[in-house]
């Protein structure tokens, strides 16, 4: 079983390319990221016709989660309770006997900003979202987190408390989620390797290695036992076919 994340950083700009990488890696469950699109306007049929199905929890022109799996999925929850202003950033499913939710958490764009303290109270709102769930279940929380997990996640290297994802206030709460039973799939794996998920844009990012690792699967003791190999596909982070990619990477891990 092969499951995945991707913030797809727009899906209507993003649909060949996300062909593409499906025909090439055949998931059979995908969580995706920042849609920008509403439900009404999710294309549907482009899944159905590569033989996948689809539930969505949209939003216009921002946020968006989605979760595309080989076989029917049942929708547990759409949303996080308390936390419905700041956008449409959590689906939860049940899927092939696993408990899968996909999440878009908030960016907080800079300390100064109002949205910092926001992205805070969003992570407390989804640390007391995962207190109540089953920690023997076979489980996956996965998504953007916008959150280094630790300095070996990040390019910048030295003391990097004072730049957004790198704060001890979010690591502290990104720890409290792996308090709860939770396991980083690709740092259990691999400890000590140095691989990003997300690259900016500008300045040739991704060829000068300036990224970070925010793009995470996390699993409970059930499922990191089933892990035969976590991937960060750098591949899919480069042009194919002429066709501009997503600024993160596609994240999958083999289940057996």
């Amino acid at each position: 079983m092969r499951i995945a994340t991707w913030n797809i950083n727009g899906l209507r700009a993003r649909l060949d390319f996300l062909r593409l990488w499906l025909e090439a890696r055949k998931p059979d469950v995908l969580g995706l990221q920042e849609l920008k699109i509403t439900d009404a306007e999710f294309p549907t049929d482009f899944f159905t016709d590569l033989g996948y199905h689809v539930v969505t929890h949209g939003q216009k022109a921002w946020n968006g989660v989605a979760v595309v799996s080989r076989s029917p999925a049942e929708v547990l929850d759409r949303g996080l309770a308390g936390q419905e202003a700041f956008g449409a950033r959590l689906l939860r499913v049940k899927v092939d006997g696993l408990d899968f939710t996909t999440v878009y958490c908030p960016n907080g764009k800079d300390l100064a900003h109002e949205d910092f303290p926001k992205k805070l109270a969003w992570f407390d709102s989804l640390l007391n979202y995962w207190a109540a769930q089953d920690r023997t279940a076979q489980a996956v929380l996965c998504g953007d987190f916008n959150v280094v997990p630790a300095a070996l996640d990040s390019w910048l290297g030295g003391d990097t408390s004072d730049h957004i994802f790198h704060t001890a206030a979010e690591r502290e709460r990104f720890d409290a989620l792996l308090r709860l039973g939770l396991f980083d799939l690709f740092r259990q794996r691999y400890p000590d390797r140095q691989e990003f998920s997300w690259w900016d844009y500008r300045g040739g990012a991704f060829h000068r290695r300036h990224g970070l690792r925010i793009d995470l699967l996390l699993g409970t003791a059930a499922t990191r036992e089933r892990v035969t190999e976590v991937e960060i596909d750098r591949e899919f982070r480069k042009k194919q076919d002429d066709l501009t990619p997503s600024d993160h990477a596609p994240v999958f891990a083999d289940l057996n």
